[in-house]
């Protein structure tokens, strides 16, 4: 069954389309699968964006900024190696996201997910992570398919 809903903001127009097999958004019902989601007192992207620094004074005021969104602004304006970290990205993700699923109540919720297709859809641009317009690699949504799929 496909289902679509549409929203209205100054004049533009989203038409969202889900289809039964797939999870096209890690908000609201889907959030936990977000990095941004808090969970025993941190997230995935405090440690992520922690992940990139290159001393410990910059890696500990990411790891305890007051929420994800602005341990990555904090992460924004330190300097990284971008070759050494692009080679090590995914690697430092699945750990993460695996660290993360190893909660009893997260990995129940992932796994209740079934076998549906997880898009991280977004709308920020990001091709890499996630998928915008359609387009983009869905590296997270891949990383989460493969770590339910060896929970199960």
């Amino acid at each position: 069954m496909i289902t679509s809903s549409v929203t209205i903001n100054k004049n533009l127009i989203f038409i969202k389309i889900e289809m039964d097999n797939t999870i096209t958004s890690f908000r609201g019902n889907y959030y936990f699968l977000s990095n941004m989601y808090m969970y025993n007192g941190s997230s995935v992207e405090h440690k992520f964006q922690a992940a990139k620094a290159s001393n410990e004074e910059d890696r500990k005021r990411i790891l305890e900024a007051s929420s994800p969104f602005e341990a990555k602004k904090i992460a924004r304006r330190i300097k990284i190696d971008v070759e050494e970290w692009n080679l090590k990205k995914d690697i430092v993700m699945e750990n993460l996201l695996r660290e993360k699923f190893s909660n009893p109540n997260l990995k129940f919720l992932l796994l209740e997910t079934k076998d549906r297709i997880l898009i991280e859809g977004n709308t920020w641009g990001d091709i890499y992570w996630g998928c915008c317009n359609g387009q983009g690699l869905n590296k997270l949504g891949n990383l989460l398919m493969k770590i339910r799929s060896e929970l199960s």
